[in-house]
């Protein structure tokens, strides 16, 4: 199951935990962190779980789910500005931009 990552790549130690208390319920307890996609890859489960998770992750922890087919990926980016004191422009503003102006296209 993939899950997309926040902007900068930023999260908070409460969502990790419940992420990883999720899945470690839910699934195997195997992640891929920002593996080729960027994303979160929760790996090995049954199909019975998989709807569970998926409530969990969109109801209860507000994450956006889905996969991109042959449509746009997920974009991701740099830390820009909230890391970097040489950025020229905020890459977190420009991502959160285009994941909603292109949503469609992501799922």
């Amino acid at each position: 199951m993939r899950v997309n990552q926040p902007a900068g790549k930023y999260y908070s130690t409460d969502y990790l935990k419940k992420l990883c208390d999720l899945w470690d319920f839910r699934g195997s307890g195997v992640t891929n962190m920002h593996g080729s996609t960027g994303d979160i890859i929760l790996l090995g489960t049954t199909t019975k779980q998989l709807e569970e998770a998926f409530w969990t992750l969109t109801h209860d922890m507000g994450q956006d789910l889905g996969g991109s087919g042959s449509n746009l990926r997920t974009p991701s980016d740099c830390l820009g500005q909230s890391r970097c004191e040489y950025a020229c422009y905020d890459t977190n503003a420009l991502v959160y931009f285009l994941t909603n102006e292109y949503q469609d296209e992501l799922h």
